[in-house]
């Protein structure tokens, strides 16, 4: 699914949009190197994507049929997609604390099923032992991980990029890092995360400061 979006006027919308469409270098990885991104672009009305287009996106296509057996319809909308030579970058940007605090699956029947199956895939994969219910608790994070973890299983070098603005006082959000950091620490402890599951070496946080950005 192809979603445009509004030009960002506030939050992790606003400034993600313009981090990538007028500052790319604020959102450097050194363990990537130089980024071409696709989404989300001024000149494709800002569009986000989500489910078989977003594998079109990222010249992923031969994967859509495994991921419509991996996750159903209406999955993640990406903040951002790049790619930086064979990687591929997938990305979710927060500004306020409050935006990591997601709402539970609202999935029902069929989806809720396929959901909870690729969540536990992705569980065991990692090594988690925990009974913590992943469709519940940090959902949006855990989703993200799930499609990190199918990327991976299916050959593709992906790399998840974890944006947490700084210095957003509109919205109330973290003036350092290593407040963004307590945060995945405390999520990842009480999902049963270790501190080096397999999937920690994909996984990139950055923290731009929004003053470089206005």
């Amino acid at each position: 699914m192809r979603v445009p979006q509004p030009e960002g006027l506030r939050g992790s919308l606003k400034w993600l949009q313009r981090a990538i469409n007028r500052s790319p270098f604020s959102l450097r990885v050194p363990a990537i190197g130089d980024v071409e991104w696709l989404s989300p672009l001024a000149a494709d009305d800002h569009a986000e994507y989500s489910d078989g287009d977003f594998l079109d996106r990222l010249d992923l296509t031969y994967l859509s049929e495994e991921l419509q057996n991996f996750w159903p319809r209406r999955g993640p909308q990406w903040d951002a997609l790049g790619r930086s030579g064979d990687i591929r970058i997938i990305v979710e940007a927060k500004a306020h604390i409050g935006e990591f605090l997601s709402p539970p699956t609202a999935a029902k029947g069929g989806s809720r099923s396929m959901i909870e199956r690729a969540l536990g895939e992705t569980k065991t994969a990692l090594h988690v032992t925990s009974e913590t219910d992943w469709s519940s608790h940090f959902y949006q994070y855990t989703n993200r991980l799930a499609h990190l973890h199918f990327l991976r299983k299916s050959g593709v070098d992906a790399r998840l990029l974890l944006i947490g603005f700084i210095g957003d006082t509109d919205m109330g959000g973290p003036e350092t890092a290593a407040e963004w950091k307590t945060v995945y620490r405390v999520a990842d402890h009480a999902l049963g995360l270790s501190a080096r599951h397999p999937l920690f070496a994909f996984i990139h946080h950055i923290h731009p400061d929004v003053t470089a950005l206005s």
